[in-house]
């Protein structure tokens, strides 16, 4: 939930705004005029917006975990979905009714 407060009430409580940024992880918007000027965050929270504008948008993820992935397999050939399926139909098939 966001919190809003105008900079006169962020001025008088500031270190409230603080303690309540770090404790509660929630950003604090301060406006001014009725238009949202700054926020308040705790530096946990700023430092991992960092931490994910650094590793890209979800593009570059899916790359990187694609690339992951086939380093992993070593060259050996990734199962199709359906194949992957089947096995697992017929491994729960043969489980008694009881363990089901």
């Amino acid at each position: 939930m966001k919190h809003v407060v105008s900079a006169t009430e962020a001025r008088i409580r500031f270190g409230e705004l603080m303690r309540r940024a770090v404790e509660s992880r929630e950003p604090i918007i301060v406006e001014r005029g009725g238009k949202s000027h700054v926020v308040v965050l705790s530096v946990d929270e700023y430092e991992r917006l960092l931490k994910r504008q650094q590793q890209g948008d979800w593009r570059e993820l899916v790359r990187r975990a694609r690339a992951q992935v086939q380093a992993d397999l070593d060259g050996r050939k990734l199962p199709l979905p359906e194949e992957i399926l089947q096995q697992l139909r017929e491994g729960r098939d043969e489980q008694p009714l009881a363990l089901r």
